[in-house]
């Protein structure tokens, strides 16, 4: 039997995907379907420091953007480097397919060097997501990852979900699988916008990592809340929420 992540596009997600679409529209219009190099740039930078913060990185944007130019900053050497790893990252992003398992280990590889031992490759042990000292989330055990994360990808690479909703699906699916020993979460969400800009190419410079920062909570929040029910329903609306509110930032600027 092929597999099917459990979800449901609910009004909600309906009403936010129509609205990110006209959105969307309008800002290639108005871009002519291409961003100039300083736009990428900074929409580059704010998008690393974001998903950055989120893992307690503590460099400021003006620091992350320093060590993009290869300017030396006073701070923490793991969290320079996880910079420097970052932006190598998300410049190769555009070279990759999204159901290909190959891309996804080396993407991991690039992003996770130097800072874990098993860059590039899945865990081999139980992983637990803690909130302080508190469990919110065991992971499947490390012997059914491969087979787990096949599986979504051959969903991924065969669906006919629109983009914006099979996006979401993948970055939660991926998240509950937690594949790797470290460095899922910027792995999920450098994922989904690979998955957005195979669609629509605008959306590799759209920085939807800052709403996620600011509403950190409800992130959490909204994967909890798909596990507890095991879909990831409530997981879509949010993010499609945070895809519509940095739509509408970028269009503000």
């Amino acid at each position: 039997m092929t597999y099917k992540p459990p979800f449901t596009i609910t009004d909600s997600a309906l009403n936010a995907i129509v609205e990110i679409s006209e959105m969307l529209g309008r800002w290639s219009a108005e871009t002519k379907g291409n961003l100039t190099p300083h736009l990428r740039r900074n929409n580059l930078i704010r998008t690393i420091h974001a998903s950055l913060a989120i893992e307690n990185n503590s460099l400021s944007e003006k620091q992350v953007s320093a060590v993009i130019d290869g300017k030396k900053i006073l701070g923490a050497q793991r969290e320079i480097h996880e910079v420097k790893n970052a932006f190598a990252t998300y410049e190769k992003m555009q070279n990759w397919q999204p159901s290909s398992l190959e891309d996804l280990l080396e993407a991991h590889e690039i992003l996770m060097s130097s800072l874990v031992d098993e860059a590039g490759k899945f865990r081999r042990g139980l992983v637990g997501v803690y909130s302080g000292d508190t469990l919110v989330h065991m992971a499947p055990p490390a012997d059914r990852v491969p087979h787990l994360m096949q599986d979504l990808l051959n969903w991924l690479g065969k669906t006919d979900t629109h983009p914006l909703v099979a996006s979401c699906v993948f970055h939660y699916e991926f998240e509950f699988i937690h594949p790797f020993s470290d460095g899922n979460g910027r792995m999920g969400r450098l994922w989904q916008t690979l998955i957005l800009s195979k669609w629509q190419p605008l959306l590799a410079f759209l920085p939807v990592e800052t709403v996620v920062y600011e509403q950190q909570n409800q992130y959490y929040q909204a994967l909890g809340a798909s596990d507890k029910v095991g879909d990831s329903t409530l997981f879509i609306e949010f993010m499609l929420n945070a895809l519509r509110i940095s739509m509408q930032e970028v269009l503000d600027v």
